[in-house]
């Protein structure tokens, strides 16, 4: 399994990428990382470490920053390391490619290199979402497209089923559509005519959710328009990083609040390690011919190595050629 990692892409490249494509060749040995990038920047801070047998360097000249117009960026900058990640897919020299880049700009990627799978009309970003019980609830579309139709969320539902269960074992998966009110009256005419066409998919649909339900895990995909859902996904983000600004406050004013602190500690680390992006490590573009994986933009070494992790596990489970298959009928 030929992963390739975009080493440019992201707010600590490419430090953070050489740490976790090292780590992740050093832990599975059944897996090629080829790490994609300006050399002349990447082979100094290789210096003095162990490089695995099964890591290798594929040089790039050229990066598309955050701030690149996506589109622009792609069509001009054709030796960008995330482009040529792509290309490399494209062509059959990598199997699935990894990037913590501009996310319009690897979608425009996914789309204008890689190209969709016959049949699927707009890829989608699929992040996990935390829940009460740890189990997560898979979100999409979490901003790749920020308008959809009817027929896009049907296809959103059925991939996002499909990732949880050959991702992730949820045998039967419940599949939900975001809305403001549980009763299938609800909604603008996106959501009212997606309703229907969710019940008519070959999954297991169980109507509108409620955004203040998401993280009560009473559905295992929630399905969105990526405009909602980029907003749902920085609400919750918003709001536990205030939380915990706002506990450290209090804890920190007097000596007794410093002490229950102190002894709070394992349980304090724990919420937020189960609210910490690195843990699930990247979010898949569904939709594409081959997989492509995006990590958050501030990703560590810790969470490119679990992005690596998931990206293993969807190519030993086929997750692209069975949505393939699915849409196909095939």
């Amino acid at each position: 399994m030929r992963i390739a990692i975009d080493a440019m892409g992201g707010d600590h490249a490419p430090q953070s990428n050489i740490d976790g494509a090292l780590a992740a060749a050093a832990e599975w040995n059944d897996i090629e990382i080829i790490l994609v990038g300006d050399q002349a920047q990447i082979e100094p801070l290789l210096s003095g470490r162990d490089i695995p047998s099964n890591f290798s360097i594929q040089h790039a000249s050229e990066v598309i920053h955050s701030d690149d117009e996506p589109v622009k960026a792609v069509r001009r900058k054709k030796d960008a390391s995330m482009v040529v990640a792509g290309r490399m897919l494209k062509e059959g020299r990598a199997d699935a490619m990894i990037s913590a880049g501009n996310t319009g700009a690897l979608m425009t990627t996914g789309l204008l290199v890689v190209g969709r799978i016959e049949g699927i009309e707009r890829p989608a970003l699929a992040a996990m979402i935390p829940t009460l019980d740890d189990v997560g609830v898979i979100a999409l579309d979490l901003g790749a497209n920020m308008d959809s139709k009817p027929q896009h969320l049907a296809q959103f539902g059925l991939m996002g089923s499909l990732y949880r269960q050959k991702v992730q074992g949820i045998a039967r998966p419940r599949v939900g559509l975001l809305n403001v009110g549980v009763e299938p009256g609800k909604g603008n005419e996106l959501t009212k005519e997606a309703f229907p066409l969710l019940q008519e998919m070959p999954i297991h649909f169980v109507g509108n959710v409620e955004a203040r339900d998401v993280m009560a895990s009473n559905c295992d995909v929630l399905v969105c328009d990526g405009f909602a859902g980029n907003i749902l996904l920085k609400s919750i983000e918003g709001t536990a990083g205030a939380m915990f600004s706002l506990l450290k406050e209090q804890f920190s004013q007097t000596f007794k609040s410093k002490m229950g602190a102190a002894l709070l500690m394992p349980q304090l680390k724990g919420l937020k390690k189960k609210l910490d992006y690195s843990e699930s490590g990247a979010a898949p573009l569904l939709g594409l011919s081959s997989l492509v994986m995006k990590s958050h933009g501030s990703s560590d070494g810790n969470a490119i190595k679990n992005a690596v992790k998931q990206t293993r596990i969807a190519l030993e489970n086929e997750l692209v050629p069975s949505i393939s298959k699915e849409i196909s009928g095939k």
